[in-house]
């Protein structure tokens, strides 16, 4: 059992719409018919009821999903810690002196503990991944473009996707099938060639992901473009985050000044940004990617560099500089990605991240099947989590 804080903080507004199907949490920042999408801000808090639910959600109410209520986030989806001053930070359930991670946190503290069958999370800088990580659990971003991003705030993103949380790959297929209208699940992946991409890492996550990929055969990959690709990521998301925010971060209106100033910061940087050289970085690295993927049917390398900071630390910007890093790149070129979660041998969260062709999410949730059924995820440490029955 949990204590009521930390579902409480996860869970920011408690609902009960649908069928009889999966319990599903939805992030704040996704439109729900005849409440405020307040995306975590106390700025938007007393804004206008949404007339329609945004497409994903109606997809799974069609389906006969049972919404259990709305996730908390960080504020605006602009930040990486999870931490939120207006709705409180959601726990992370297995490491609670640690952040959730963002900005997906309350979806992912929920699936943590075990409050839903899945959640809805968004993801543009690795906000699914990043948390799923740092709380234990699985967390895909699905090929850009392959979920209605229709009822989201921000409108426009050139980044951003939805995608699930589960506890077990089998439920995060699921969650695919259901939000998404055209997937169509295949069996798990008996056989896959994976091309590990070389990043840097702390000792103890590389120790991690090399324990647990020890019966799995990797051609190592260099991606050149990969650090200039999470640059370029940076360098857009600010953009875009400044195009959709910065007129409410001017008005007096109760928003964090941490966001506020990141918000206003992103905004000044505006004019000096080289959108067109981001762009191009984005175009070179998505034909890099893909051409990687032509001599394999999946990219591998540890989702997170380090393991999540404690909470302590979350106002720390040299702490957090670093989570994003394994990610980022990913949002920028498009590919699906998927993260299963692992642990360190002091037993703190890290994982794994499989990148897949642009389209390829069917079969890359299939060799996530395959892969978490096969190697050394230390299960015993999941209370709860089945893996697919082994």
């Amino acid at each position: 059992m949990h204590s009521a804080q930390p579902a409480d903080a996860a869970l920011s507004r408690p609902l009960s719409m649908g069928g009889d199907g999966p319990q599903v949490a939805i992030k704040e920042c996704l439109a729900i018919k005849g409440i405020v999408t307040r995306c975590g801000s106390r700025a938007l808090a007393e804004g206008p009821v949404a007339d329609e639910n945004a497409a994903v959600v109606g997809a799974l109410l069609a389906r006969g999903c049972h919404i259990i209520g709305t996730a908390n986030m960080h504020e605006l989806a602009f930040g990486v810690t999870g931490v939120n001053a207006f709705l409180g930070t959601p726990i992370n359930a297995k490491w609670p002196d640690r952040i959730p991670g963002g900005s997906s946190s309350g979806s992912a503290a929920l699936m943590a503990a075990g409050r839903c069958d899945f959640a809805v999370g968004t993801d543009t800088g690795g906000s699914v991944r990043m948390p799923a990580c740092c709380c234990g659990v699985f967390g895909m971003k699905p090929t850009y473009g392959r979920i209605s991003r229709a009822g989201a705030i921000p409108a426009e993103s050139s980044l951003d996707c939805i995608g699930p949380f589960a506890a077990t790959t089998e439920m995060l297929t699921k969650a695919m099938s259901l939000m998404d209208p055209g997937f169509v699940a295949c069996p798990p992946a008996t056989e896959f060639r994976l091309g590990r991409v070389v990043v840097s890492a702390e000792a103890e996550i590389v120790a991690a992901f090399d324990k647990a990929l020890a019966c799995v055969r990797a051609a190592e990959i260099t991606l050149e473009y990969f650090e200039a690709a999470y640059e370029a990521g940076l360098v857009i998301i600010n953009a875009e985050a400044a195009d959709a925010f910065a007129a409410l971060a001017h008005e007096d209106n109760g928003m964090d000044e941490t966001v506020r100033a990141r918000i206003l910061a992103a905004e000044a940087g505006r004019l000096g940004a080289d959108i067109s050289r981001a762009e191009e970085i984005r175009r070179m690295f998505r034909s890099e990617v893909d051409r990687a993927l032509e001599d394999c049917d999946a990219l591998v390398l540890p989702t997170m560099p380090v393991v999540p900071p404690l909470l302590a630390d979350a106002g720390d910007m040299r702490a957090l500089i670093p989570l994003t890093a394994l990610v980022r790149p990913f949002n920028l070129s498009g590919h699906p990605a998927i993260t299963i979660p692992i642990l360190t041998e002091d037993g703190l969260p890290a994982g794994i991240q499989l990148v897949g062709r642009i389209g390829g999410d069917e079969a890359l949730c299939a060799i996530a099947e395959g892969l978490a059924a096969t190697i050394d995820i230390n299960p015993e440490a999941f209370a709860g989590d089945k893996r697919n029955g082994h």
